[in-house]
């Protein structure tokens, strides 16, 4: 499982018009999972990125976590995260988990995360979406669970 995250003072994603999920202060997180992944994966990736201290203090850039700063997660479904680009000019997606293994752990990682108390605006799995950020900072990196 890989996240591309941005630490955002602001984020929205739209589909067909209609925004889906906003946030103000927290973390964008680009989910995208591959067909090994498990429950597993999705427990240690959430914890990372709420416990990531990536959010500034008055004395530095990178003090305070997620959880810390009280701040909100919005979570979008990215299958072109696990994509190749080795071969031709075309992008190689079969490392992608396929929808119906996708979509569960995408809803497990948003239920693991309002059960721990955050607050979780998402996107609409498999759906061409529209998404809208400031990246603050900017602070953008990738995290893996294996």
């Amino acid at each position: 499982m890989r996240a591309l995250i941005q630490r955002v003072s602001k984020a929205k994603v739209t589909v067909d018009g209609e925004v889906t999920g906003e946030i103000e202060k927290g973390i964008l997180v680009l989910l995208g999972i591959t067909h090994e992944d498990t429950n597993r994966d999705v427990d240690v990736l959430l914890e990372k990125i709420i416990n990531l201290r990536i959010f500034p203090s008055e004395k530095s850039g990178f003090d305070h976590s997620l959880q810390e700063v009280g701040g909100s997660l919005l979570v979008v479904s990215q299958f072109t995260l696990h994509g190749s680009t080795k071969k031709g000019r075309r992008p190689d997606f079969t490392a992608s988990a396929k929808p119906e293994m996708a979509e569960p752990l995408y809803d497990s990682f948003i239920l693991n995360a309002q059960n721990k108390g955050i607050n979780v605006a998402s996107g609409r799995f498999g759906a061409m979406m529209d998404v809208e950020l400031v990246n603050e900072g900017p602070v953008t990196l990738m995290i893996e669970s294996k």
